[in-house]
């Protein structure tokens, strides 16, 4: 593993030879840089679909933006909160970090839903063993993955309910004050070098009523409001000119008023095979060839006798294509491709816009996971980065090894996604 101070070195050595500067006298010029930032600030928004940005102010968000740049971000699929989230703060595709949501576990026979198990270091664990510190508040996919309760160094927070509370604990902590982390409370050791806040109100809302909900404006200016307060926070911590802000989503949203669960499952009985929709935690009936598990998509399991059927797949992938509210299939060679989870099954079902692969809701209601909710939006701002030079075609899996790079440490050993160095200036 590479020194911070190495790292450092890597970083200007690449700015530089993006700008011309080669050979001895970049290496001269990068002897001994410092970080391009000495404070990272994660503002991490559940379900902030880049469209919304279109309608909403958000003076705060468009404020950084001038110190940075206002972009958006490509997801992973399937585009659902714990896999996306796990891909941003590990830099790795769900096949390599293999948190994966709503599939079959054929080891214990029951439908799961989320999870936060991961098989990569987080961000949170790279800056922790390179030396560094970081707090968390309630951005859960770091919970003992680099950040715990009552550490210090890598100090989480839960306090639960609205984005607000999460901001004041965010802020107490700039301010060097107690938090209260899982009944203790706790000061960290200085200002962390990372500072990750989480905020669930647009997905909460989003889930609710939809994409289009009432009061989603609300919703936007209240989250803008919080971005303000963590900002001048900074401020008052003497650290703003020093710190730079990535402001981003896990996934995007869309409104649903149609379900078509009758007409899917009527499609593979009528090929002879018994199927099943499971919710978590539910077993199949006995005799059962074919479960789906719901979750914006739907992953669509052989069991039973059914169970490793070339032919059964391709006779089901065939009906079910066929239902007009079908807008797209993957199978196992289309999953690779998307660098998804192998933990999905044999069809991986996306339906149309408007409709859910469940039941048709009472009202209105919110829905993701497909590939039309993988575009977010992406503020990068602040020290390090370049003014008005937005990273071209960010993805998730490049945050956590740009906000190292940042910070001056080695990426997560499991990323595989780039730094956006054309976006990250040298000090």
């Amino acid at each position: 593993m590479l020194t911070r101070s190495r790292s450092l070195v890597a970083l200007a050595v690449a700015v530089l030879t993006a700008g011309g500067i080669t050979g001895a006298s970049a290496m001269a010029a990068s002897a001994a840089p410092p970080p391009p930032a000495e404070h990272v600030v994660l503002i991490a928004l559940d379900g902030f679909d880049a469209r919304y940005l279109e309608d909403a102010p958000m003076p705060n968000l468009r404020s950084l933006a001038k110190r940075g740049s206002l972009t958006t971000s490509t997801g992973v699929m399937t585009s659902i909160t714990n896999p996306s989230w796990s891909s941003i703060a590990t830099g790795a595709w769900p096949e390599t970090h293999l948190n994966t949501a709503y599939w079959f576990d054929g080891e214990t026979g029951t439908a799961r839903s989320q999870q936060r198990d991961l098989a990569v270091p987080t961000i949170a664990e790279a800056i922790r063993d390179q030396g560094g510190t970081v707090m968390s508040s309630q951005w859960f996919i770091l919970q003992n993955y680099g950040v715990a309760y009552g550490d210090p160094d890598g100090l989480y927070t839960q306090p639960g309910g609205t984005c607000d509370l999460r901001a004041d604990d965010a802020i107490a902590v700039l301010n060097g004050e107690p938090v209260n982390s899982g009944g203790q409370l706790t000061v960290a050791n200085g200002i962390p070098d990372l500072i990750a806040v989480y905020c669930d109100t647009l997905d909460v809302l989003g889930h609710a009523d939809g994409s289009d909900a009432a009061g989603m404006p609300a919703a936007l200016a209240e989250v803008d409001e919080q971005i303000g307060r963590i900002v001048q926070a900074t401020k008052d911590a003497g650290i703003y000119g020093r710190t730079a802000f990535v402001v981003t989503g896990d996934h995007g949203m869309s409104t649903f008023t149609q379900g078509m669960q009758p007409s899917l499952l009527a499609a593979i009985q009528g090929l002879g095979y018994d199927a099943e929709i499971l919710t978590a935690g539910r077993a199949p009936q006995p005799g059962t060839d074919v479960v789906i598990v719901v979750g914006g998509v739907g992953s669509l399991h052989l069991i039973g006798d059914a169970a490793g059927d070339a032919t059964a797949a391709a006779r089901i992938e065939k009906a079910v294509a066929a239902l007009p509210n079908v807008s797209a299939l993957y199978d196992k060679t289309e999953q690779r491709a998307m660098h998804m989870s192998p933990k999905y099954g044999e069809l991986v079902i996306e339906p149309a816009e408007g409709w859910s692969l469940g039941a048709t809701p009472a009202d209105a209601a919110g829905v993701h996971g497909t590939s039309r909710h993988l575009e977010v939006a992406l503020v990068p701002s602040g020290a390090g980065v370049r003014p008005g030079k937005g990273p071209i075609d960010p993805r998730h899996i490049d945050l956590a090894p740009t906000i190292a790079a940042l910070l001056g440490y080695d990426a997560p050993s499991g990323a595989d996604g780039r730094i956006l160095i054309e976006a990250i200036r040298d000090r």
